[in-house]
């Protein structure tokens, strides 16, 4: 029951069953467009996140890197490592809801700026979880429906990252050298047979996002894990974002049977660069996930598709879900003024989609 009030309260389902209602007025979808592969590859992953929640790992290692900062800017590049090492594999929405109100905390206790770090990391996490398939859910879309081969992905994900990190590493210069005194260790002891397995299960998602097997067998496998660990891990799983991308498949199925918007959109996405503006335009709107599975069906450039989608994640709150994620966890624990929040945010945000979107499209003409 708590699961299903969760679900029937998250926002962007609600908005995609909306339209997907809407959409069935005009076509019915064909199950052939539904992506089971996507499916299963996001329960497992969905699933993975919460096991490594309910082991505290990523805890572990914030706390371990906070005990080893002198000041403000090195408090923050370390978290700024920590975050983009962490989305690579737990998603950037994880990533913000696990590393900001830790990093508020400890700068509520010494009065450390919060604006800038906490935007840095959200851009960070936004970042590093480009870099892997497993990183991005659309990734994973985008490696399926496109049936792009893992090198040709790395090929174009390694510079995207280091621009990316470059970029972030010459903001956090912004960030003036405070001092931080000791900060107090929690005790978080990491369960060493539970993890191991959680590896092992991590292995298997990895094994079926590259093809190599079935990715229904990591999603049954990750579920195992967690009902064998605590039953209550699979009642914490992102139930909302997989039924969101099945709301997604059946718009664009649907969508994919109009005609004249067919007609249009091919118009439209019938070039690289057209399909790079128009998918960083697009996710600024309406997030980069259902912009990527919209306009994946109106074109075969993937390199430009994958560049827009992931610096799309840039710019606006709604630009992806860990930016709106970002901005309710600064609310609920920071304590500088929300317009103050506000500014340093879109400031960064702004800067940061020019910048990295001027060097994707310098990076897809060279590596395309």
């Amino acid at each position: 029951m708590a699961i299903l009030k969760h679900i029937s309260k998250d926002r962007v389902l609600q908005i995609t069953v909306v339209i997907a209602l809407i959409s069935l007025f005009f076509a019915r979808p064909h199950i052939q467009d539904i992506n089971f592969s996507t499916l299963f590859s996001l329960l497992a992953m969905m699933t993975v996140i919460q096991i490594f929640e309910y082991l505290h790992i990523l805890d572990f290692w914030a706390y371990r890197l906070t005990t080893r900062s002198n000041n403000a800017q090195q408090l923050t590049r370390l978290f700024l490592i920590l975050a983009f090492i962490s989305a690579m594999f737990l998603t950037n929405d994880m990533t913000v809801l696990t590393l900001v109100p830790l990093y508020l905390k400890v700068a509520k206790r010494y009065d450390l700026p919060e604006v800038v770090p906490v935007t840095l990391i959200g851009m960070t996490a936004n970042i590093g979880s480009a870099l892997t398939p497993f990183g991005n859910p659309h990734n994973i879309f985008l490696l399926s429906h496109y049936d792009v081969p893992i090198p040709t992905f790395f090929k174009w994900s390694m510079p995207l990252a280091v621009c990316g990190i470059l970029m972030v590493g010459i903001f956090s210069l912004l960030i003036r050298r405070k001092e931080v005194p000791a900060v107090m260790v929690y005790d978080i002891k990491i369960q060493k047979r539970p993890t191991l397995l959680a590896g092992c299960v991590v292995l298997l998602v990895f094994l079926s996002v590259f093809k190599i097997i079935p990715s229904w067998i990591s999603a049954i496998a990750a579920v195992a894990l967690a009902l064998g660990l605590d039953r209550h891990i699979m009642a914490k799983v992102d139930y909302a974002l997989i039924l969101t991308f099945v709301g997604f498949f059946i718009i664009v199925s649907n969508l994919g049977q109009i005609q004249p918007l067919v007609a249009l959109l091919s118009l439209l996405e019938h070039s690289k660069l057209s399909v790079y503006l128009s998918s960083l335009g697009v996710s600024q709107l309406i997030s980069n996930v259902p912009s990527t599975i919209l306009l994946a069906r109106f074109t075969h450039h993937a390199i430009a598709l994958f560049f827009g989608s992931n610096i799309g994640g840039l710019g606006t709150f709604v630009a992806s879900m860990a930016n709106l994620l970002l901005f309710k966890q600064y609310t609920h624990y920071g304590t500088r003024k929300r317009s103050t929040y506000l500014t340093g945010f879109f400031s960064l945000n702004i800067i940061g989609l020019i910048v990295l979107g001027s060097l994707g499209w310098g990076l897809i003409n060279l590596l395309d």
